[in-house]
């Protein structure tokens, strides 16, 4: 696995043991590339296993970059793939459910990638939804298998885009407009 563009470009990275199955190149190469310029933003990592969307959200510009991971026996392997990055970073080695209900400070983009097997992606989003990570322009951005839809809203958040690769999905939330939120 490698890092797909920013300043960390081509920078391999080794996934951890256990439950994983890292986001594909590609699938991250059109993520970034939709996003555009990080500089400055804020980026969370929800489930980040081996931390390579968060390395390409930090080579990308992103000023404030937090890792989330429940599965403590990644650590090691997380760790050193974390040692050549520059930007400013923290990691959280407990369950993304806790954090997201002790959230204190909004992100410019939310990244989800729960295990596929995980039934309680639904039921998540509505929480990150209500909690205080998302600001007024936050792009939630959820990676989920095609056989386990995710809803259009959830809360105050409305599905904006949808990406196909292949059998993995990735929605695209952002808070709904005014006039949105009256039709609700």
């Amino acid at each position: 696995m490698r890092i797909t563009g920013g300043r960390y470009r081509g920078r391999r990275l080794v996934c951890p043991p256990g439950e994983i199955r890292p986001a594909m190149d590609k699938m991250r190469e059109s993520i970034f590339a939709i996003l555009g310029d990080l500089d400055g933003c804020s980026f969370l990592d929800l489930f980040a296993g081996s931390g390579s969307m968060a390395i390409e959200a930090a080579g990308r510009g992103a000023s404030r970059v937090t890792l989330v991971e429940r599965d403590k026996s990644k650590r090691k392997v997380l760790n050193a793939n974390l040692e050549f990055v520059e930007e400013p970073f923290q990691v959280y080695f407990l369950p993304v459910e806790r954090f997201v209900a002790s959230a204190r400070e909004a992100y410019d983009y939310i990244f989800v990638d729960a295990p596929f097997p995980y039934r309680h992606r639904t039921d998540l989003l509505g929480r990150i939804a209500a909690s205080r990570l998302v600001g007024p322009a936050s792009i939630v951005m959820f990676h989920y298998p095609s056989e386990d839809p995710m809803p259009a809203n959830a809360g105050a958040l409305e599905q904006t885009d949808l990406r196909i690769f292949g059998r993995s999905l990735v929605a695209f939330y952002s808070p709904c407009s005014k006039e949105t939120e009256l039709l609700l």
